[in-house]
């Protein structure tokens, strides 16, 4: 909408939304009112779950993402709290955004592959599960490397917590099927080792 294309350090975005903050308001208001309308969309037509994506939010600072961002995000995600669905929130390169991130809502906060698991569970505290994080270029890797990296993941997860294993972003069109089925069969053969492996009153 502003860019008009991909950008590296999205200067044009930011420099609006520096110099016209008011402007840039009334924009956030029309894409958060379409957002959260597609969203409910989702659900009323069958969606578990819904995530809002915030795929650029890692270049800001956070004073920046809580003053443009977190209202509007929060908007959306306290919107659709009725619905009783889980609401994942998601943004890359967020790391020091983690912390106001939870506080703009959802009950599950996605992590990208630049944190390990455990320093964002820290982050991000009690009271919420985590989604992520392998390393989408990971599925680039030859088979052995990448399902020992998968593993080393579903290690880390804590799923008593509650946990949604998922890339740390989305799958890059060049990524051999093979190696995504690899991903999806390390991780319901590790599933079904902890439910065979779970007593009475035992989690998987």
């Amino acid at each position: 909408m502003i860019e008009g294309g991909s950008s590296r350090n999205h200067l044009l975005m930011k420099s609006f939304m520096y110099q016209q903050p008011a402007a840039w308001d009334r924009l956030m208001h029309v894409v958060r009112e379409s957002t959260r309308d597609y969203l409910a969309a989702q659900i009323q037509a069958g969606a578990q779950a819904i995530q809002l994506f915030d795929s650029w939010v890692g270049c800001l600072a956070p004073e920046d993402y809580r003053a443009y961002v977190l209202p509007h995000s929060r908007w959306v995600l306290e919107g659709l709290a009725d619905y009783d669905v889980p609401r994942i929130h998601f943004g890359t390169n967020t790391t020091t955004l983690l912390e106001d991130m939870k506080e703009a809502g959802g009950e599950v906060i996605g992590v990208d592959w630049r944190l390990p698991l455990e320093q964002a569970r820290r982050i991000i505290g009690a009271g919420f599960a985590v989604q992520g994080n392998l390393d989408p270029v990971l599925l680039m890797a030859p088979r052995d490397l990448l399902v020992e990296r998968v593993k080393a993941t579903l290690a880390q997860a804590s799923p008593e917590k509650g946990y949604i294993f998922n890339l740390g972003h989305g799958v890059l069109p060049p990524t051999p099927m093979e190696n995504v089925e690899a991903v999806i069969e390390t991780v319901h053969g590790h599933l079904s080792g902890r439910t065979e492996g779970a007593g009475p009153g035992g989690s998987s």
